[in-house]
């Protein structure tokens, strides 16, 4: 290589560098969208606009989020895939992002695929029935389970989503077979297991607290490893008969992968910063969910070993791939 030619390689190079440093020190410039994977009502849902209006105030430009449910959550997983990388699209989920390739022959995307920002909360579920149903707690669900082989149903927000493999994991504890019934998201399934239709649902509490409180709703048991200070009453899964079963769901956000790390830093501040401050904490609490700070690459790790706990339990399970 001539000195000429260096010179000018070393100067495209630098230009390069010096456009995606001033394009990272830029950002945001526009609105920041936050598209969330499941139906509206849900506890992604809830959390996804709790944080966007406090990201809004930190990234000084708007943090619109709206709704991409369909396709047990891969609808709008497979959307952000294919987003730009720039920090303007991203992807409001649950664990189920890391449970979907686990149990679907093509989910049209891979954890590979993006690249963490942070979590949001975690929550533990809630078993619920109806209130027409008989059962007054876990022990008396199961006995009648087991006096009604595979005649009681479950709903769950979609086929491998966290909630129908949370479900089918107590189940599995509890030496009971109940039949799936799933729906396209949780909010589309309750108004069956409130009606009677569905025996029974798992909901995280963040989502389904005010419901239980209000009547509409009966709560059995929680699946925290000791109960909540919102909910007193309402006795774990474990101390009701079920040993060592304990179950929650982490709501995070993510970007693509190839997101300049400058981008990710600035947006995982920014989802910091919302989730400290007083007034989500507060209502985090009273919905029975807690702030859960991890950074970029925990919360990556964190979905990686998640995607390794379901892949042990669908096969556990026996589950064929869809």
């Amino acid at each position: 290589m001539t000195r000429f030619a260096g010179a000018v390689t070393g100067f495209v190079l630098a230009s390069c560098v010096a456009a995606l440093a001033h394009a990272s020190d830029a950002f945001p410039s526009k609105p920041v969208h936050i598209v969330v994977n499941s139906a509206p009502g849900g506890l992604t849902d809830i959390a996804a606009r709790l944080v966007a209006q406090k990201m809004t105030e930190s990234l000084k430009q708007p943090v619109l989020v709206e709704n991409r449910a369909g396709a047990d959550t891969m609808l709008g997983t497979r959307y952000v895939k294919g987003a730009p990388a720039d920090g303007y699209t991203l992807l409001a989920t649950s664990d189920t992002i890391a449970s979907q390739p686990v149990v679907k022959l093509d989910a049209g995307y891979d954890l590979q695929d993006f690249v963490g920002i942070g979590v949001i909360a975690r929550s533990p579920w809630l078993v619920m029935i109806g209130t027409s149903q008989p059962d007054n707690n876990i022990p008396e669900f199961i006995a009648r389970a087991k006096a009604q082989p595979d005649k009681l149903t479950f709903a769950s927000g979609g086929v491998g989503t966290t909630p129908h493999l949370a479900a089918q994991m107590f189940l599995q504890r509890a030496g009971v077979k109940l039949l799936h019934v799933p729906y396209k998201g949780l909010a589309a399934g309750m108004p069956d297991v409130m009606g009677g239709r569905v025996t029974m649902i798992f909901e995280a509490v963040g989502a389904s607290a005010g419901k239980v409180r209000a009547g509409q709703i009966r709560a059995l048991g929680v699946t925290s490893t000791t109960r909540l200070g919102v909910l007193p009453d309402i006795p774990t899964v474990q101390e009701q008969g079920v040993p060592g079963y304990s179950s929650y769901v982490n709501i995070g956000l993510l970007a693509p992968a190839g997101t300049p790390r400058a981008i990710v830093d600035r947006l995982a501040a920014a989802l910091k910063g919302a989730t400290a401050s007083k007034e989500i904490r507060e209502r985090l609490e009273r919905d029975g969910a807690e702030q859960l700070v991890m950074s970029p690459e925990e919360y990556t790790e964190s979905l990686n070993n998640a995607r390794a706990e379901f892949s042990k339990l669908v096969a556990d399970l026996g589950l064929e791939k869809q």
